[in-house]
């Protein structure tokens, strides 16, 4: 999901991302998405104010309104904005959690762009901000772990997905020195990498 400025194109010549990959300028539902999904689902009860943070095509969120929460996706890119708001999405452009107020959220989903990716193998378009991590996997998963508290409604918590690439337990330990509690939700190995689904709590 993507949460980064970024333009379509580039400048160099060099294809876009989203060209080179066969694939579109929006991040569709995958596995991952799918398991941050039906874990976030089985946690909300009718009514819960819930926001999906880089919410893409609106997957995630659509699915826990199906599930009876009141849900808003955010996104940064206006295309991902667009497409979430055709796919039934309330959806709000914006970075991470700023456009919204304080205790806001009963829960809080994010399913960030985690592969880990060199500097100089960037690509500078919406869907390579959709996937790259930057050089460790957490260059959106630690601003997000910085600010999502603010917004959390007392009793709230949030989910995030991160792969094995990224290093669930450096994750973990750099939530709890912001004052999170965490417990793995559920998991999935798949050939490459281990996708986990971590819950956040203040303590």
């Amino acid at each position: 999901m993507t949460e980064e400025s970024a333009g379509e194109g580039t400048d160099s010549g060099r294809p876009a991302l989203a060209d080179q990959r066969g694939v579109e300028t929006v991040y569709q539902p995958a596995a991952d998405s799918d398991l941050l999904a039906r874990a976030a689902a089985e946690r909300v009860t009718s009514g819960d104010r819930v926001l999906d943070v880089g919410t893409g095509s609106g997957y995630v969120a659509a699915t826990l309104a199906e599930a009876g929460a009141e849900a808003v996706g955010v996104d940064l890119s206006p295309l991902a904005c667009r497409e979430a708001a055709e796919n039934g999405v309330r959806v709000v452009r914006g970075d991470l959690v700023a456009p919204f107020r304080a205790d806001s959220f009963d829960l809080v989903s994010f399913n960030p762009p985690y592969l880990p990716t060199p500097e100089d193998a960037e690509w500078d378009d919406w869907m390579e901000h959709a996937l790259s991590g930057g050089e460790d996997g957490r260059r959106l998963v630690d601003p997000f772990l910085e600010s999502v508290g603010r917004v959390l409604a007392p009793g709230g918590e949030a989910l995030l997905l991160v792969s094995s690439l990224t290093g669930p337990d450096a994750v973990r330990a750099y939530a709890r020195k912001r004052g999170f509690q965490s417990e793995v939700l559920a998991n999935e190995k798949h050939p490459y990498e281990e996708l986990v689904v971590l819950r956040f709590s203040e303590l």
